[in-house]
C-alpha cells in the first residue's frame, strides 16, 4: 500500500461517503477494507478478541462511509 499507510492497518474506507454524487471526488467505488491479517495479529492470535475487532473496524469505517470524521466516531466509542 506505499509510504501512505501504516503496515499494520486494520480498516480502510475509500470511495465517496454517503450523499456525495459518485465520481465527483473519487474514481472508486464505496468500499470498506478490512485487513484480517492485521486485526488477527493485533488481537494476538485471540478469536474472541479478533470477533471484537472485525466488529469495531467495520463500524468505524462505516462510520466514515456516513461521513463522519475521527471526533464523530470518538463521540460512539468508535475509536
Amino acid at each position: 500500500m506505499g509510504d501512505e499507510f501504516e503496515p499494520d492497518i486494520l480498516g480502510l474506507f475509500v470511495g465517496d461517503p454517503l450523499g456525495v454524487e459518485p465520481g465527483l471526488g473519487n474514481n472508486a467505488p464505496a468500499q470498506i477494507l478490512l485487513f484480517l491479517e492485521n486485526i488477527y495479529d493485533y488481537a494476538d492470535f485471540d478469536m474472541a478478541v479478533f470477533r471484537k475487532e472485525v466488529r469495531l473496524t467495520y463500524l468505524h469505517e462505516l462510520g466514515h462511509y456516513l461521513g463522519w470524521d475521527e471526533a464523530d466516531l470518538e463521540a460512539r466509542g468508535l475509536e
